[in-house]
Parts: C-alpha cells; sequence; structure tokens
C-alpha cells in the first residue's frame, strides 16, 4: 500500500483527463464495510486479532482511535501491510474524558453508540456538521430496554450521543428497519459482550439487508453464532467469544463500482481481483445491473471481469445496493433510453442527499434527469463537461471522476474527500491511462 499522501486530496479541484479506452487489472483496497465490522468483533473478543487487507481510510481510521479511547485495547495500524493490530490491554472499558469525535463515519458513529454502553462511566460521541444532522433515534429507543441509557444532547434524535454506560445487559428490543441497516448490525455486533442473552426484533421492512447479512458473515467467520428468523428476528447467547487471530479483508465492492462504471461507458475491459460470486457485499451486484445494460461479464470465486458494450436503459430497485446508485446513475447518462432508480430513499440520509446531488450535478452537465422522493429517472444522452460540486461526499466525486474520463471538460472540486473511503482513488484512476494527469 502506497502510504504517501497524494496531493490532490489537498487540491481545490482536479480536472480529469479523457480517455479512450483501457484494458486493465486493478486492485481495489480492502471493504470499508467489512473492516468497521471486524475492528468492532475484534475490539470486543477480548483476544488479539489481526485484520489484513484493511481499508485505512478516514472513517476506519476515525474507528480504530474512538475504540482505543475506551482503554481497553491498543489498535496499531500498519499503514505498508494495510493492518490493524487490536490488542487487548487487560483493562476495562471506561468512557474517555473527552468527547469522541467521528468526522463523517456513519457506520462507525452507529457502532460506537452501541459499544458506549460497556463502558462504565459517560461517554459523548459526535461528529461533523452533517454527521449532527443524520437521524439516530430508532438505535436511541432500542437501547433502554437492554439496560442502556443512550440520548441525543440537544434532544433531537441526532448526535452529539450521550451514552452512560457499563449496563449494556442484553434482553429483549424492538427496532426500525426503514431508516439504516446499521442500527441492527450496532445492536447484534455489541450483544457480544452482554450479560444475557439478546433479542432483536425488526418492527418493520429492513432496508439494506446485505449489509446485515455483512454483519453476520464477519462475525461467523470469527466463530460467532447469530440464530434469526429471516430479517424479523435476530439472537445472539450470551458468552459468546470470538476467535481472535488473523481475518482477511476483501476488496471493496463500492470502490470496484467506480471501476466498473469506467469500463461500462468506455466500451473497455476491467479485472477485478480477490472478490467473486461469494460476496456478501450487496454492492457486488451492480454487476449483475451492468449486465442488463449491455456489459459483458464472468464472476468467478475470487475475481471479476466487466466488458463494456452499447448502453441501454434499464429499470432497477436498488434498496439493497443504496452505495452504488451513483455509479449506475452515471453509467445511465450514457444510455440509451430513460433508466429508472427506484427504492432509494435512503439516500436523501447518507453523507449528502445523494439523490439531489446526482441529480444536480447530472442537470449540470446536460443530463435530463426526474427526481423524486425516492427514485431517479435519467435519460442518456451526450453530456457535456462541467465543475462538479462534491458536497463533502466521497461518492460524488468518484461518480462523477469516472464521467470525465468519458466527457472532457470535467472538473471535480474537493477531490480530497475521496479519503473518507477510498485515499488511493486518484492514483488507482491514474492507473488506467499512463498519461492521466490532473491540475490542482
Amino acid at each position: 500500500m502506497n502510504a504517501t499522501p497524494d496531493p490532490r486530496l489537498k487540491a481545490e479541484e482536479v480536472s480529469v483527463l479523457p480517455l479512450a479506452a483501457f484494458d486493465e487489472r486493478v486492485n481495489v483496497l480492502g471493504s470499508k464495510s467489512y473492516t468497521n465490522r471486524y475492528l468492532a468483533i475484534a475490539s470486543l473478543s477480548g483476544r488479539e486479532t489481526v485484520i489484513k487487507g484493511a481499508l485505512l481510510s478516514d472513517d476506519t481510521l476515525y474507528f480504530a482511535r474512538a475504540i482505543e479511547t475506551f482503554g481497553h485495547v491498543n489498535c496499531t495500524v500498519d499503514h505498508a501491510t494495510a493492518s490493524i493490530h487490536v490488542t487487548p490491554t487487560g483493562q476495562p472499558m471506561r468512557a474517555p474524558k473527552d468527547d469522541i469525535f467521528v468526522g463523517g463515519a456513519g457506520t462507525p458513529l452507529r457502532f460506537l453508540i452501541s459499544m458506549a454502553g460497556h463502558a462504565q462511566g459517560t461517554t459523548i460521541i459526535t461528529g461533523n456538521t452533517r454527521m449532527q444532522e443524520r437521524p439516530m433515534g430508532d438505535l436511541l429507543q432500542a437501547l433502554p430496554p437492554l439496560g442502556v441509557d443512550a440520548t441525543a444532547v440537544r434532544g433531537n434524535g441526532s448526535p452529539p450521543i450521550r451514552v452512560v454506560g457499563g449496563s449494556f445487559k442484553g434482553g429483549a428490543t424492538t427496532i426500525n428497519g426503514l431508516v439504516s441497516s446499521q442500527f441492527t448490525s450496532s445492536l447484534i455486533i455489541n450483544a457480544l459482550r452482554a450479560e444475557n442473552d439478546t433479542h432483536i426484533t425488526i418492527a418493520d421492512e429492513l432496508v439494506s439487508k446485505p449489509y446485515v447479512e455483512m454483519t453476520l458473515a464477519a462475525l461467523k467467520e470469527m466463530g460467532v453464532h447469530v440464530g434469526r428468523d429471516g430479517y424479523r428476528t435476530f439472537t445472539v447467547a450470551a458468552g459468546q467469544q470470538a476467535r481472535g487471530g488473523e481475518v482477511t479483508v476483501e476488496p471493496d465492492a463500492s470502490g470496484m463500482s467506480y471501476f466498473l462504471a469506467a469500463a461500462a461507458i468506455l466500451g473497455s475491459r476491467v479485472v477485478i481481483p480477490g472478490i467473486g460470486s461469494g460476496s456478501h457485499q450487496g454492492d457486488v451486484h451492480l454487476v449483475d445491473a451492468l449486465e442488463r445494460m449491455g456489459c459483458r461479464t464472468q464472476v468467478t470465486d475470487d475475481e471479476i471481469t466487466l466488458t463494456g458494450g452499447p448502453l441501454r436503459a434499464i429499470d432497477i430497485d436498488m434498496e439493497a445496493m443504496p452505495d452504488v446508485v451513483p455509479s449506475l446513475a452515471a453509467v445511465a447518462a450514457y444510455a440509451e433510453g430513460t433508466t429508472r432508480i427506484t427504492n432509494i430513499a435512503s439516500l436523501r440520509v447518507k453523507e449528502c442527499d445523494r439523490i439531489a446531488a446526482v441529480t444536480t450535478e447530472l442537470r449540470k452537465m446536460g443530463i435530463e434527469v426526474e427526481e423524486l422522493p425516492d427514485a431517479m429517472y435519467i435519460t442518456g444522452g451526450t453530456p457535456h463537461g462541467a465543475t462538479i460540486d462534491t458536497y463533502d461526499d466521497h461518492r460524488i466525486a468518484m461518480t462523477f471522476a469516472i464521467a470525465g474520463l468519458r466527457t472532457e471538460g470535467v472538473v471535480i472540486k474537493d477531490p480530497g474527500c475521496v479519503a473518507k473511503s477510498f485515499p488511493t482513488f486518484w492514483q488507482t484512476l491514474d492507473t488506467l491511462h499512463p498519461a492521466l494527469e490532473s491540475t490542482k
């Protein structure tokens, strides 16, 4: 892993140089979702754990440092080997004296709210301006039946969150599944240290189900069994202990999506090693969507190959893979016909309102977009260059950088926001075109 910071991460803007075509093997960094899950599990296991192939990005590093503040583990980050070594200190979990700040790291913040329930004392957890607008109320309502007093400091259901800990006893609780599956994952993972069995009932439909599947897969890999009745109930028996030892993180399917999209719109070929048909990441199913749009694909146990072709519009429900909606939207801008992307209301409460952001920036490039409360209808055409506002959202920046490979004159503002999930994005993009350059 390249530990040298890319100067483009500090630039005000970069201009993307288009290219004609490419045929490349692209190595994508480790999964952010799995790195966060293994960090949480390792910190609760009481055993030494080495997370190999970890994503070392803003989000995961915020999480590692936040976990350390409870005093029960040390998290040693090795940038040279892309690994995190989690070592128990033998000390009990205690609330830190200072507030825990996680920037814009949504998954870590949600995991930390439940985790603070194990720490003696009062913990305050907060984030950046956007994070302080994001809803946490469902999780706050689900924790008291398990013994944890968690409240929003301002009484609005959003961070800062105050947790009075040392009280995660377990028991039975119910949680709303419509806002974020991360609430459910937070409860399941942290039930690992509860004194009693923990029973979690989903009150309604659970959104983004693949992310809960990833949580269950990570726990299973670490030797923890979770009972379940579909997506209605989950049970974590008390007394289980994660195994510790080494665990390897697979490549990030969300990060992969930008290079699949690049191949799709350029009629090019890309091979992504290390991830395949056995992945529990919901975003891997973008491959199927792009195949429906006219691409050729080959998926093995440990490799994905995609070759772009003439693109056609599709109708698609993307509730199960919301993070790759911007990537598909970029491809739709070059496809014949109107692509209808539906069931994506959860994008309204991400790092930015991604439905509004994608709509605004595609229109800026001359593409017709109909914006609905939970959908986007994108009519393909011939996009023109534009200066893209990125809303401090890594996925908006990376999506429109890919459009810039096909369309001349695309300028990405605040290119450093990609560090949240893919700090080597611009360098990886360079590998598609040896002469790729950026102006700052």
